[in-house]
């Protein structure tokens, strides 16, 4: 006679440790005995500006402030309504915050001194994209908001220099993605966590730490649709892609098709086309941020073959250079070809 068998008892799961932003923040900011706080308020403003820009993002078509305003910004390029909202927001909450001394965004040709002296009270430059992949929009597609912070260099001949710094100079780096949840991304140099924000709370709640881009899948992203007018070595990489099965991807915002390759891997490129022969995409405002964070997560992110985003040093805040950002294993196979082209 077979003995009755006690039927499993499954393991209690253990709840997950509730950890606001603002809390992971005073935690990073306790590695550091001689820190003043100033740098933590400076995250804590970036996070109040991702919570009121996301309130409009989800409002847009309700509010009415989908479309261009009719100008051009500084690059050239129409303005929606909801890029002057969210330069607005950031400029706002950034300028009320002590330690900011120089606030510049894409949006705006020269930056904001809100400290011209050589006060040791205000030592942070902060530059961002208030809102990346804007024409995204109209048609309920994925936005987001791209950030990198410097130290003021005390030793520039003005305020403005401060900000001519080669992005491995950075000190932190972020990016906020309004899509179906809105995903607040971050490095300070000791890994890349993330942060959901919690529409019942009104908290941005952390659900990773130390994330790690894969180090290959066979997937690319770019505007295919320029092909023509890449140069070789792109050209001879898309055709060697194709032959092996690789798939493409391409949202047409750098923040979600880079946060995809964070969380999946891939290469993420913006080539230069003879329309743009020195690339699309700014350095300073787009490329430093999403290179530190993709390195952070063992990514690479290159200009040419043989030259790091971050090591490039900028002569102008609107430079413009070309991108490959993504798995090591993926931007090594696109850096082969140009290199032999």
């Amino acid at each position: 006679m077979n003995q009755a068998v006690a039927p499993s008892i499954p393991a209690t799961p253990q709840p997950r440790e509730i950890v606001t932003l603002q809390a992971h923040i005073l935690q990073q900011q306790s590695q550091y005995p001689e820190a003043t706080g100033q740098f933590s308020w400076i995250l804590s403003a970036l996070s109040i500006s991702a919570k009121m820009i996301a309130a409009h993002v989800r409002r847009a078509r309700l509010d009415d402030v989908l479309g261009s305003v009719g100008n051009q910004n500084v690059q050239g390029e129409q303005q929606q309504k909801l890029d002057v909202i969210a330069n607005d927001i950031l400029l706002r909450t950034l300028g009320g915050r002590e330690g900011v001394a120089i606030v510049a965004s894409e949006e705006n040709e020269e930056p904001v001194i809100l400290r011209a002296d050589d006060s040791q009270e205000r030592k942070y430059c902060v530059l961002f994209d208030p809102l990346d992949g804007s024409s995204n929009l109209d048609i309920c597609g994925a936005v987001g908001t791209i950030f990198s912070i410097l130290r003021k260099d005390r030793r520039s001949s003005s305020p403005a220099q401060s900000l001519l710094q080669p992005g491995v100079q950075q000190v932190a780096a972020g990016y906020v993605l309004y899509g179906s949840s809105t995903v607040f991304v971050l490095t300070i140099g000791l890994g890349v966590d993330m942060f959901v924000l919690d529409p019942a709370y009104g908290a941005f709640m952390r659900v990773a730490r130390g994330l790690k881009v894969p180090r290959a899948n066979p997937c690319y992203s770019l505007n295919e649709g320029n092909r023509a007018s890449f140069p070789d070595g792109y050209q001879k990489y898309l055709s060697w892609a194709q032959e092996r099965g690789y798939s493409s991807r391409y949202v047409g915002a750098m923040v979600a098709d880079v946060h995809r390759i964070l969380l999946q891997g891939g290469v993420f490129m913006y080539p230069p086309t003879k329309k743009a022969p020195k690339g699309k995409l700014r350095l300073m405002y787009e490329a430093n941020p999403m290179a530190m964070i993709m390195e952070q997560a063992g990514g690479k992110a290159l200009v040419a073959p043989e030259q790091r985003i971050l090591d490039v040093h900028p002569t102008d805040i609107h430079q413009r250079v070309p991108v490959i950002i993504g798995s090591s294993e993926e931007v090594d196979n696109v850096a082969r070809h140009l290199a032999t082209a």
